[in-house]
């Protein structure tokens, strides 16, 4: 396609050329109180008189050249560009949905720094990784709900991923299945490879877990899981709304409660899922593993994409910038005496 596409690299700059009006305010209002304070001094033929070398145009052409230099330098910085070529790529790769779980036992801090944030720096890097394969992310506690539809938007997916804490699901409780459920019925209707992967300590789980995991392997969907957490627990902190720590949760009895992983449980799943399980520990998050796992599945075409290689147009409004303005410096604002000889209408 040879159609001509025409943007600004950098629009936010564009936001300058206010200074445009402000400026030619200013040179107007510097002009005023000229006028008005040489008119206290002569009138304007006396004026003529004492500064015969004064030019009325010469300060107006440098200032629309100082203007148009920085219109130029404006759109310099914003950098125009150009395209005519557009590429068309095609991109193979794997659907994956990841299933974080968001319960209050994923703050316990046995794993550094919690093992919420320990699984969201996991996705994080992952997602460096992708080349083509289509992520999305469900989040899941007591219920089970999409954060992230299907997407190749990497960047997109780092910011909902910016956003996950354990209040984004109000109840409590660790719905793996439903998580599962709502994965297949998200994933598009086609012949791709598709992997669930369940990140969880397994805590407070569901019964129907493993037979979603079984209907989803099935429907072709892979199910994964890594466990988060290690095999002694620990407890789970409280927080003021500060981002104080306060204590650690309780019992109705008073004891502190210990939340523990349930390594069996995910294992059964991800066996049931036609998948693989790793423990995550304080070395190592274990999506890594389970993403080589997954590459190891056929990869198929995702979709076209149109790229169009833009041009940098920048440098000309940059040069022209410099141009105007060694323009207004080498033009005075006062005439020289030669040319206060020259008159065009002088009478012979």
């Amino acid at each position: 396609m040879e159609n001509e596409i025409l943007r600004f690299e950098r629009p936010g700059y564009l936001y300058a050329l206010i200074l445009i009006p402000v400026m030619i305010a200013a040179y107007l209002f510097v002009i005023y109180l000229q006028k008005k304070t040489l008119r206290r001094f002569a009138d304007q033929e006396f004026m003529k008189v004492l500064i015969p070398l004064k030019s009325v145009g010469r300060p107006w052409i440098k200032m629309i050249l100082l203007l148009l230099a920085v219109s130029a330098l404006v759109f310099g910085l914003a950098n125009l560009q150009s395209g005519a070529r557009m590429e068309e790529v095609k991109r193979e790769g794997i659907d994956i949905f990841i299933a974080i779980d968001v319960s209050n036992s994923m703050m316990a801090e046995d794993i550094a720094p919690n093992r919420l944030e320990r699984s969201k720096q996991a996705i994080s890097r992952l997602l460096d990784k992708l080349e083509g394969d289509r992520i999305g992310i469900i989040v899941f506690a007591g219920k089970a709900y999409i954060q992230l539809p299907i997407t190749t938007d990497y960047a997109a997916a780092r910011l909902f991923l910016s956003t996950i804490n354990t209040e984004i699901v109000p109840s409590q409780g660790t719905a793996i299945g439903e998580a599962i459920e709502i994965a297949m019925k998200s994933f598009d209707q086609n012949d791709r490879n598709k992997a669930v992967v369940i990140i969880s300590d397994g805590e407070d789980h569901e019964e129907n877990a493993s037979d979603m995991a079984d209907e989803a392997a099935k429907a072709g969907i892979n199910v994964f899981t890594i466990g988060m957490g290690l095999a002694e627990g620990a407890p789970i902190p409280m927080y003021n709304e500060y981002g104080k720590k306060t204590g650690f949760r309780k019992d109705k009895q008073g004891n502190t409660v210990v939340t523990r992983l349930n390594e069996s449980m995910l294992q059964k799943i991800a066996q049931a899922g036609n998948g693989s399980y790793v423990r995550a520990n304080n070395t190592r998050s274990g999506l890594e593993t389970i993403f080589t796992e997954i590459n190891k599945l056929e990869k198929s075409e995702i979709d076209s994409k149109i790229f169009t290689d833009y041009e940098n147009r920048f440098q000309w409004f940059i040069a022209m910038a410099i141009l105007l303005l060694l323009a207004e410096l080498l033009i005075t604002a006062r005439k020289r005496n030669w040319e206060s000889k020259i008159n065009l209408w002088k009478k012979q």
